[in-house]
């Protein structure tokens, strides 16, 4: 897996390409704020976006969709099922997607398999993404720290039951957050005391 990585927006949203380099096929997850950068990394790469995948859809996930699609019209936009239709009120009007998907779904994409984990908590239908060994965990799980759940359709209970789903994944994959630093499931629960008490340890 090729992997560029962007931190756009006022709020630093990581946005991540992944490509195929044979085919300069490429996915887009989370175009947050500042479409300009992110069809920069994308035209100085020569890729081919044919994917959106979405974590969830709140304003600073979102906010290049729109122009990243006018560049690329022909590419297919995943959202959780339950963000579909904006239940937290802070889409802003800058979501638009061809597809949904929930827990236990495939998306082949940039010849790559995207195992999707439903991870409720921020977002009634928030969504991790897990290739390989690396895990976009969007805002469910940071370095140190979990999404917030004070806001509209957030939920404490649902969080930690998607904290403790990440939990039992193996110690070695790659946490690519939504914001803030990379880091490792092993790492999370030596020093994470969220993902730790969801654990039970």
């Amino acid at each position: 897996m090729k992997l560029m990585q962007l931190c756009v927006g006022m709020v630093r949203t990581n946005c991540y390409i992944v490509y195929d380099e044979a085919t300069r096929e490429a996915a887009v997850i989370d175009p947050g704020d500042n479409a300009k950068s992110i069809l920069h990394a994308v035209n100085e790469e020569q890729l081919n976006v044919k994917y959106v995948l979405l974590t969830h859809a709140h304003f600073d996930h979102i906010g290049a969709l729109k122009p990243l699609l006018a560049a690329a019209p022909d590419a297919r936009v995943y959202v959780g099922d339950q963000d579909k239709d904006d239940p937290c009120d802070m889409a802003y009007d800058l979501l638009t997607y061809t597809d949904t998907y929930q827990d236990g779904d495939t998306v082949e994409a940039a010849g790559l398999s995207f195992r999707v984990l439903g991870t409720p908590g921020h977002t009634p239908g928030s969504v991790c993404l897990l290739c390989g060994e690396a895990l976009f965990s969007g805002d469910t799980l940071f370095a140190g720290s979990y999404g917030r759940t004070d806001f509209k359709g957030g939920s404490m209970q649902d969080m930690y039951a998607s904290l403790r789903k990440l939990a039992a994944l193996p110690p070695q994959t790659r946490v690519l957050p939504g914001h803030g630093p990379e880091s490792t499931i092993e790492d999370e629960l030596r020093t994470n005391p969220y993902l730790r008490e969801a654990r039970g340890t």
